[in-house]
């Protein structure tokens, strides 16, 4: 009889000591994250209403009066150029549509200045170092570029953490026969309850949506991001390695000549022009003739060549993903190098851009941005929810890390199962690995902090 009765126990031991593992993971993986998940869902909240914001607060220098003609390209740039002094063309920006000015960046020793310019008059209606550009600073704080490069790498360890807490935090709401909780709230503001099933209610529903930001957002990291862009050009899933053939290129990626350059090609290399006897460059007039002629998309961006076998760049990376262009001119001729566009992605590559498109609320207009705007209100809800009920729950002058499972072999499995998903993301992995060798010194050595932890 004892034998069936340690039967009949042993199946809910387990379950017990799995739940209590799953809340002990959830529990480390938040206390890491928290705050940076706020910082993202804040900025990337703003970053998604960029045009909005430009349109609105900045419409003194973006927005215009159209007319039947404007005025040339190189008119306008040397319009910018002489608005600072000592400066240089960088990049030409053509208007997206006729009522929104052309920018240009004009760069000196000390800084990058845009210059907003009507097209029609030639008159300039606002500079701003680019360093302050509203948002461009948004984005830096999205991506910790501010913080050093050590938070710079931090995001990819938080992107990696937040698919643990989509993760186990679905395994924790799961219903097991509670009346709430579930698709309801119980209590009160006063009551620990009443922030636990906000909590688990708002996580459940936009989980899934969680899920996609945290994974969608895994390619522009750091080292992740680098080595699978890497892997897919290789093999042929990225952009087309072999437009670059025939062509003399550079050791200077994309990314360094265009602003924001698409995933998929902002590591492909930059060709080189072939000096001519005279040395003579072709005009911006030209460079943007052709590429209008060639049917690239309105607002894309000129990149002016930079020394002897520099070359004029124009790319364009709008929300239509499918419309994603770059072309690469030499500077004495004119003629195209290379020009590349989304048809001839790799699936990767293709894939890759839908997610981030989606990510970035570019995909499906309004509606895409609203969805990822709930998003990212869901996520301050979980983390503020988390930080209240974890407040009303911990005992006086203690942690209140969940407690460790009975059976220790559960939380060995579990940890080992989550330590086999760090080696999909490696700055994750090393970031699990830190909070096990601390959790375990902390555990197992005799200290005051033995207590605080518990």
């Amino acid at each position: 009889m004892a034998a069936i009765a340690e039967a009949g126990k042993k199946p809910n031991n387990i379950s017990v000591s799995l739940y209590r593992a799953v809340w002990r993971w959830h529990f480390f993986a938040g206390l890491l994250v928290i705050p940076f998940m706020i910082n993202l869902a804040v900025t990337g909240g703003l970053y998604l209403f960029k045009d909005e914001i430009d349109d609105t607060i900045f419409a003194y220098r973006n927005v215009v009066e159209p007319k039947s003609e404007s005025l040339a390209p190189s008119l306008l740039a040397e319009n910018a150029r002489a608005a600072v002094p000592g400066s240089k063309v960088v990049r030409y920006r053509v208007p997206s549509d006729p009522s929104h000015s052309v920018r240009v960046t004009v760069g000196t020793s000390a800084e990058k200045t845009l210059v907003f310019v009507n097209p029609y008059s030639g008159a300039v209606l606002g500079t701003v170092p680019e360093e302050n550009e509203f948002n461009l600073v948004v984005r830096r704080i999205h991506g910790l570029k501010y913080f050093g490069i050590v938070f710079n790498k931090m995001v990819e360890a938080v992107g990696g953490l937040a698919l643990i807490l989509v993760v186990t935090g679905f395994y924790l709401w799961w219903p097991r026969k509670q009346t709430g909780g579930v698709v309801s709230v119980r209590g009160t503001p006063s009551k620990r309850v009443f922030w636990r099933d906000l909590h688990a209610v708002t996580g459940a529903s936009a989980g899934a949506l969680i899920f996609f930001l945290a994974i969608s957002g895994m390619p522009w990291s750091g080292y992740w991001g680098g080595q699978v862009n890497a892997a897919l050009s290789s093999s042929g899933m990225g952009y087309p390695t072999q437009l670059w053939d025939d062509v003399p290129v550079s050791a200077i990626p994309t990314k360094n000549v265009v602003d924001h350059a698409g995933w998929t090609v902002e590591n492909a290399p930059v060709p080189t022009s072939t000096p001519n006897v005279s040395g003579k460059s072709v005009s911006l007039d030209q460079i943007v003739k052709s590429a209008n002629d060639a049917g690239v998309a309105p607002g894309y961006e000129v990149s002016m060549p930079t020394g002897r076998q520099g070359v004029y760049t124009a790319a364009i990376f709008p929300d239509d993903i499918t419309k994603q262009r770059t072309i690469h001119y030499d500077r004495y001729t004119g003629k195209p190098l290379i020009d590349i566009n989304f048809s001839q992605y790799g699936i990767g590559g293709k894939v890759i851009e839908f997610g981030v498109g989606v990510h970035m609320g570019q995909y499906w207009g309004l509606a895409n941005q609203i969805v990822m705007l709930l998003t990212c209100l869901a996520i301050v809800l979980t983390s503020v929810t988390a930080i209240i009920m974890w407040w009303k729950r911990r005992p006086s002058g203690r942690l209140g890390v969940p407690p460790m499972p009975s059976q220790t072999s559960v939380f060995i499995t579990l940890t080992l199962v989550i330590l086999g998903f760090g080696i999909a993301f490696p700055l994750t992995g090393f970031a699990i690995l830190a909070m096990l060798v601390i959790d375990q010194l902390i555990t197992r050595i005799p200290s005051p902090l033995k207590r605080v932890f518990s």
